[in-house]
């Protein structure tokens, strides 16, 4: 009887653990993907910008922190390094968030599908709106 008492607490309390743990991680998410809000229309907004030849204008969708290390030139010459031309589509991926910033991994797709350029976005937000804080490709691991 003792047995069957303490197997029925001990289910109860792994199925009250489980029942936490995913409460946590949907209002995690829930959270995460509000916060994240705004982001997308920014990313949009930077490479609509930079095929038109705007690059003055996708420049200062940057933090000043991200403009104080990187000035207007070394900013060109980087994405003249990416060769964004040979792209035309792009894919979000899912937002992470590290001490209150959003990093998002987004993939450039050529045409043919063939090509793909991941670049790492990190987001911080500056009196209520989203702007980019660094641009980097992926470090292989």
């Amino acid at each position: 009887m003792d047995v069957g008492l303490v197997r029925d607490i001990g289910s109860k309390a792994l199925l009250a653990g489980a029942g936490a743990l995913l409460l946590y991680w949907t209002v995690s998410a829930v959270k995460l993907v509000l916060s994240a809000r705004g982001i997308n229309p920014l990313i949009k907004q930077f490479f609509t910008q930079v095929a038109s030849g705007q690059i003055d204008g996708a420049y200062l969708l940057t933090t000043k922190n991200y403009r104080s290390h990187v000035n207007r030139q070394q900013f060109i010459r980087f994405l003249a390094g990416l060769q964004l031309n040979k792209y035309r589509n792009l894919k979000s991926g899912r937002p992470r968030l590290h001490e209150q910033q959003v990093i998002l991994t987004v993939k450039l797709k050529s045409d043919d599908k063939k090509e793909e350029m991941p670049l790492d976005f990190t987001f911080s937000k500056i009196d209520e709106a989203w702007r980019i804080d660094r641009i980097q490709k992926p470090t292989a691991a």
